[in-house]
């Protein structure tokens, strides 16, 4: 079997055996697809070595792919070639002799907590639309759901009465995450008094556009620009960076670090670690405003 072939061939695997997402499938896809077009689709997996890879990853940072991705792509050709020596395609991982790019840690900036009540406050909830999309930025950031587990959320994963809602992460593991009594008011009236006019018969989803057909990520994106250039917040925030903002928030008011995890979905401790780097500075900063002796 040529390298398409196998490359088809986990991603199945990944797709039925471990029960990816679809983003995260064709992320892979991508990534290997990349490494086909560099080496030949039509060639043996067998007589790829470790300078083929390495060759594929400066390419890529030679073109101005970030060194972010780099690593990401260096991971999904890992995890394929450990399929390959599982599957006795291939006699040995080319992939362990090639080195990491190097990647300096970035701190995410979060908004702060004005920032946040300006951007959750610019929806005009007396109309349909509005009310949409106040429920929608409430819930992100009283939970720190992915952009992807917001859209697909299900009227039944929201438990009102116990005030969580379960979230379905990577690979489908689900997480019961608390949501403020704040968001919960929002995403009560949207379901009350809004979705049953736009969503169409059948439909399970929360969150459904006005069309009545399920909200998207790219849709959602295009929500946070919005009233971010309303609430004039500047540089225009991801989605993400509500994601980002939450776990922040949760740290400064002394959220323990585990539960944020738990929270936050994160399968890697150190994923969520990352956070207290923001914590840190914002604790320097304090104390340089503040303690008499901190600077001459």
């Amino acid at each position: 079997m040529d390298l398409h072939g196998w490359i088809d061939t986990y991603l199945d695997h990944l797709r039925f055996e471990r029960a990816l997402s679809t983003n995260t499938l064709e992320a892979y896809a991508r990534d290997l697809g990349s490494l086909a077009h560099h080496v030949g689709g039509d060639r043996d997996p067998s007589s790829i070595g470790p300078d083929a890879i390495a060759s594929l990853i400066a390419s890529n940072l030679d073109r101005g792919v970030s060194a972010r991705s780099g690593v990401r792509q260096l991971s999904a050709l890992r995890g394929f070639f450990r399929f390959l020596v599982r599957e006795r395609a291939v006699g040995e991982d080319p992939t362990l002799l090639v080195d990491r790019p190097s990647t300096a840690t970035k701190v995410p900036r979060a908004l702060s907590h004005e920032e946040i009540a300006r951007l959750l406050d610019a929806p005009d909830v007396s109309t349909d639309r509005g009310s949409l999309h106040a429920a929608m930025l409430h819930l992100m950031y009283a939970s720190g759901l992915r952009v992807s587990e917001l859209c697909s959320l299900r009227v039944s994963d929201l438990d009102l009465d116990r005030g969580v809602v379960q979230a379905r992460g990577k690979g489908d593991k689900r997480r019961f995450v608390p949501v403020g009594e704040v968001a919960l008011l929002h995403v009560t009236r949207y379901l009350k008094q809004v979705r049953a006019r736009h969503a169409r018969p059948g439909e399970s989803v929360l969150f459904v556009s006005p069309r009545g057909g399920r909200f998207t990520r790219v849709g959602f994106w295009k929500v946070v620009r919005r009233y971010a250039i309303a609430a004039g917040i500047f540089p225009l925030p991801s989605p993400h960076k509500l994601r980002h903002s939450f776990a922040t928030h949760l740290l400064r008011g002394g959220a323990d670090l585990r539960a944020v995890q738990a929270m936050l979905g994160h399968a890697d401790l150190g994923t969520t670690e990352i956070y207290t780097h923001v914590t840190a500075d914002h604790v320097c900063r304090v104390h340089g405003k503040s303690h008499p002796r901190a600077r001459e």
